[in-house]
């Protein structure tokens, strides 16, 4: 591993190659750097290089960072990609730009009304468990109209749904990583042919940024490839 700056330049060149591999603008994909276990300092570190928004599993450790940064708090986006527990709504309301792991109703309402009025709206993702697996977060794929549905009609001042997130199975096999990545984006697009204006797609990681960006993606969540493993 390079230092944090190189890793990052290394990771953009890999989203502009999977990008121009299939015909999208590489700044139509915006890099999450993955953050959760690492020190303030390395993201203090990924800041310097040019990183704005980072990603946190774990609210306690995330709120710690967020306090240990105050001092960039107006450069930073931070996004809430981990489970939520209803009783851990609030502090998170209060303090991140973004949820991506919202999978039920009752989550997203406490957000709405938690999120401190001064505040931009709490921009929102619903996780949707594409591929099944029991030990995966996210609402089913037959819940998930329903749900987006509710969600959009919470008060738009307060929160607004984005988009959809996924943490598919993991493969070594290009062909198998498309696979639950493409039936994420056919999900979004159904919804927004129903009229919702859905402009986010949560997915791909380290291993699958390629298959990610090539199935659409607008938002690659990235961790080892910048930090190192954990």
């Amino acid at each position: 591993m390079g230092s944090i700056s190189s890793n990052l330049q290394e990771v953009k060149r890999r989203i502009a190659a999977a990008a121009n591999a299939t015909g999208r603008d590489a700044e139509s994909v915006t890099l999450l750097a993955v953050s959760k276990t690492f020190p303030a300092a390395d993201v203090r570190a990924a800041h310097a290089a040019g990183q704005r928004a980072f990603g946190e599993n774990y609210v306690q450790e995330a709120l710690a960072k967020i306090a240990e940064l105050v001092d960039l708090r107006p450069e930073l986006e931070w996004h809430l990609i981990g489970p939520l527990q209803s009783n851990k709504t609030r502090p998170v309301a209060e303090a991140f730009d973004w949820v991506h792991s919202v999978d039920r109703l009752k989550i997203a309402q406490r957000l709405a009304e938690q999120r401190p009025a001064w505040l931009p709206p709490l921009q929102l993702c619903l996780q949707v468990n594409v591929s099944g697996e029991d030990s995966k977060s996210g609402c089913a794929p037959e819940d998930l109209p329903a749900l987006a549905r509710a969600v959009a009609a919470l008060p738009a001042e307060r929160v607004r749904l984005r988009g959809l997130m996924a943490i598919p199975e993991p493969s070594e096999d290009p062909a198998a990583q498309r696979l639950p990545l493409a039936r994420l984006r056919t999900m979004l697009e159904a919804l927004n042919a129903e009229g919702l204006a859905l402009d986010t797609l949560s997915m791909g990681m380290s291993a699958d940024l390629e298959a990610a960006v090539a199935e659409g993606a607008t938002l690659v969540r990235i961790g080892t490839a910048i930090f190192g493993r954990r």
